[in-house]
């Protein structure tokens, strides 16, 4: 009997591998024409829905999230993902290469699968792009300033939060201690690509309070990667490893740190080599080069690509190149960004949020919860600020609220441990989709509000010893001195 399935096998298997093969040589045209037409798709839903929410008010981020929503899984399924056992069935895309291509339905699953790394790949270039021109646009003498308040905001905004949710869900909904802690660990990211986007097109990001937010947002990250990975290691061994953890906040450490500290050394030889170059595009392909190259250290120690991105648009902020490189950046942005932000909408299905469907209620009763503890926990960071008079704590706070990308990665990697329940995970969702969506908008009523509720506080009129007055404003968080002769 051994050797009739030792021949079957020796039969088979070069019969599948053939198979498997014929059908990737067949299928390459496919692959390009299915991420060309998702393109398409991510190019006409960010616009839409950009120009909508530019025409009445709101940050076209917004635009871009719901545009992405639209396409995505939760509507008209043109652009969608492989996973929970999706096999590009119903993906429209998918429907309509198989009807022009006449295409197998293993040809159409291999195409989807192929469409789908790729989309995701484009995706996570946006993002690293985006937090490259953030860190462009951002100023480090200003970030380091304001590193202790950001240092404060983050770490309160970890803890508020991540205390709140597992201690909430523990003692009120009966929650399990380990789910809980994951769940609450959920609780404590903050999406600096979407924060960052919303600042950049309120032009605050310059600002005191914008400069906070992206320092938070950015140790945020760092710790929400820490605490990601103590949870994980929870989940999976019931303890904690102690040596990960440290290893994780002492790499963060000498990344960050050295990295800055080591391009601000090599910037004047970055300057030099970009001015000898003759060929067309020196500039902005070696700073590229010099981005990908930081993206893939922060990578391969186990951070976010997209800290290494921002630590060198930091430091390129420094070099004279500064304002030209900027500009050469802008049309790789608008080309890459959308792609990140739409996919995050596609991706996110908010049929979790139908109160008509018997399942879902239970996770929306959690969610209810989750969601104010997401937004009051990250509310009251903008009151742990400190040596800043006037300055708009209510935007801080806001800034810190959305949980994008990043909340739905902690869901995903309890879900696939096993971890959380059907109505836990189902809450995370919705507290990350309605964290996500809400947050563009207060962000702008929360930096109007600031503009216009701070009136002139108090004027002072004192004799500097010269002859001359000297008079002082307080008024939209910042003081004045006007000095005027007698």
């Amino acid at each position: 009997m051994g050797w009739l399935i030792s021949l079957q096998s020796s039969l088979v298997t070069p019969l599948l591998a053939e198979v498997e093969t014929s059908i990737e040589s067949t299928s390459g045209p496919y692959i390009l024409g299915a991420v060309l037409l998702s393109l398409v798709v991510v190019y006409f839903a960010s616009k839409l829905g950009g120009e909508v929410c530019a025409r009445i008010d709101l940050p076209p981020v917004l635009g871009e999230l719901v545009g992405g929503v639209i396409v995505g899984v939760s509507a008209l399924n043109l652009l969608v993902f492989p996973g929970a056992g999706e096999d590009g069935s119903s993906s429209l895309i998918m429907a309509f290469l198989q009807m022009t291509g006449h295409l197998s339905p293993e040809a159409v699953s291999y195409v989807f699968h192929a469409q789908g790394e790729v989309i995701s790949i484009l995706a996570e270039i946006g993002v690293v792009i985006l937090l490259f021109e953030i860190g462009l646009e951002s100023d480090l003498k200003e970030l380091l300033r304001v590193g202790i308040q950001s240092t404060v905001v983050a770490v309160v905004g970890v803890a508020v939060p991540f205390a709140l949710g597992t201690t909430g869900l523990m003692l009120i909904f009966g929650v399990s201690a380990v789910p809980a802690i994951f769940a609450g660990a959920a609780l404590t990211a903050t999406s600096i690509g979407i924060t960052a986007k919303v600042l950049s097109e309120l032009g605050k990001l310059a600002s005191s309070e914008g400069q906070i937010i992206i320092g938070a947002a950015v140790m945020d990250d760092v710790l929400g990667i820490i605490v990601l990975a103590v949870v994980a290691s929870l989940a999976r061994d019931g303890e904690v490893q102690v040596t990960n953890v440290l290893y994780l906040i002492v790499s963060a450490a000498v990344f960050l740190v050295g990295s800055i500290w080591l391009g601000r050394l090599l910037a004047p030889l970055f300057v030099t080599l970009v001015n000898e170059m003759k060929t067309r595009g020196q500039l902005l392909l070696t700073s590229l080069t010099f981005v990908f190259i930081l993206s893939y250290v922060a990578a391969a120690v186990n951070l976010e690509s997209i800290l290494g991105a921002f630590a060198a648009g930091l430091i390129l902020a420094e070099t004279e190149k500064q304002s030209e490189l900027e500009e050469q950046v802008i049309p790789i942005a608008d080309m890459l960004v959308p792609i990140f932000f739409v996919v995050v909408g596609a991706r996110t299905d908010v049929s979790v949020l139908n109160p008509f469907v018997a399942e879902n209620r239970e996770g929306l009763i959690i969610a209810a919860f989750l969601v104010a503890v997401a937004i009051l926990g990250k509310v009251v960071t903008g009151f742990s600020v400190f040596g800043k008079p006037g300055i708009n704590r209510w935007a801080i706070g806001v800034g810190m609220v959305p949980r994008g990308e990043v909340g739905l990665v902690f869901a995903s990697v309890g879900a696939a441990s096993g971890v959380l329940n059907s109505a836990l995970n189902a809450a995370i969702i919705v507290m990350v989709i309605l964290t996500t969506f809400v947050a563009p908008p207060l962000l702008r009523v929360a930096f109007n509000l600031g503009e216009t509720e701070a009136p002139v506080a108090a004027t002072a009129i004192a004799d500097n010893g010269n002859g001359a007055s000297v008079v002082f404003e307080e008024g939209l968080g910042e003081r004045e001195k006007v000095e005027s002769e007698s």
